[in-house]
């Protein structure tokens, strides 16, 4: 395979890869959005039946078995409201008892925030924290019994980030991540493959010289010649334009042009070692054009 060809093959490799890369990556987050918004419809909807059961159990606790419950509302994210058709009355601790209840029956969050507001005047009649740690569990005054009035109780879910990466998400993170995983293991390994040709077989004929540019050498029948290399880089030039006269400047700029300083006398001097290591094959003459630049002439015959 030629040089050219297979830096076109490595291109096309690694677009491929990448492309297969961003794609999967892009589709991860679109699952992961969509698995998200599903989750979260999923708990608003256990929140909602739990609360609706809650609102039931209070109603029979005050021996009310008519009255409706409002539907339950979502006022923001991870917060609810339960609201009555008539007025009640209950004890703090019924209320705290039968929501935990409720709330463990449908796997809900075990961190929450009620409070009991009056529809009169929006005022907390009642409120408490409830927390898996005793040190964050707030229940005040649970003996006092709540007169009879018009309620809304209201929930809010706390720390529910961590719950929104449910197991659906999670197995789809992992997928995502191994696929992309595989996909830097074959770029790695498409390189290290590419790396070990250029190595081992990619060269470039000169009359009787095997040019390895990739290596800094010539071979001349299993004979190894070293290049240094500024040397190559000029063989290259001359190489890619044989029987063709390569113009001082240009040359200059292309194998110098990043080194800041360049002395007139050292493309002479480099020219002069490259003649020397070529000399071996007489079908090949490095030309010196007068005024002009250089030429590699290579004698076909």
């Amino acid at each position: 395979m030629s040089r050219n060809c297979m830096l076109f093959t490595v291109i096309m490799s690694r677009k491929s890869i990448f492309s297969f890369a961003y794609f999967a990556v892009v589709l991860f987050f679109f699952l992961i959005v969509s698995c998200s918004i599903e989750e979260n419809d999923e708990f608003t909807e256990r929140v909602k039946i739990s609360l609706r059961e809650v609102g039931n159990q209070l109603l029979l606790s005050d021996q009310d078995s008519t009255s409706l419950i409002l539907p339950v509302i979502a006022l923001e994210q991870s917060k609810y409201s339960l609201s009555f058709q008539s007025e009640l009355s209950f004890q703090p601790d019924d209320l705290v008892s039968i929501v935990h209840k409720n709330f463990r029956k449908s796997e809900l969050p075990k961190h929450y925030r009620v409070e009991v507001v009056q529809c009169t005047d929006s005022e907390v009649a009642y409120s408490y924290q409830m927390s898996v740690d005793e040190e964050s569990t707030i229940i005040p005054c649970m003996s006092r019994v709540l007169p009879k009035n018009c309620y809304t109780i209201e929930v809010r879910f706390i720390r529910r980030a961590s719950s929104l990466l449910g197991k659906t998400t999670i197995a789809y993170i992992m997928f995502f991540s191994v696929l992309i995983l595989f996909a830097v293991i074959i770029y790695k390994r498409k390189k290290s493959e590419t790396k070990d040709q250029s190595n081992s077989g990619d060269y470039i004929k000169i009359g009787s010289f095997q040019f390895y540019a990739g290596q800094n050498k010539l071979i001349k029948e299993a004979v190894e010649i070293s290049l240094s290399k500024k040397e190559c880089e000029l063989l290259e030039i001359f190489v890619a334009n044989p029987n063709q006269i390569i113009k001082r400047d240009e040359l200059t700029k292309r194998v110098w042009e990043d080194q800041g300083v360049f002395v007139g006398r050292s493309l002479d001097t480099y020219i002069s070692k490259l003649r020397k290591k070529l000399k071996e094959d007489d079908a090949i003459k490095l030309t010196n054009i007068h005024g002009v630049g250089y030429k590699l002439e290579i004698n076909k015959d």
